[in-house]
């Protein structure tokens, strides 16, 4: 899994601790993500574009249900992952 799957997935469970499973089918909703395993935490990108676009679109599905503070989590959860990476690769949602 590449660290930009491994960001979304972070961010989902981090929204399913508090939302519960809402979390999973919001971020079903989200063009290009699949759900594998819900119960494994298993997802995946479909897109072979530009993954950092539906990093975008998955922090602002959750954004547009619950507001700031979701986004804010999602910046929490993908932290230790995106300091490893360069400023031009974090997807502009994280930053």
């Amino acid at each position: 899994m590449d660290i930009l799957s491994q960001i979304a997935s972070r961010i989902i469970r981090e929204q399913e601790l508090i939302i519960g499973p809402l979390a999973w089918s919001e971020a079903g909703k989200v063009k290009d993500i699949r759900i594998v395993d819900q119960k494994t935490g298993e997802m995946a990108i479909e897109n072979t574009g530009d993954h950092k676009l539906v990093i975008d679109a998955l922090v602002a599905q959750y954004e547009r249900l619950f507001g700031r503070a979701s986004r804010e989590v999602c910046k929490e959860a993908a932290a230790p992952l995106v300091a490893d990476l360069k400023p031009e690769e974090v997807p502009e949602s994280l930053r």
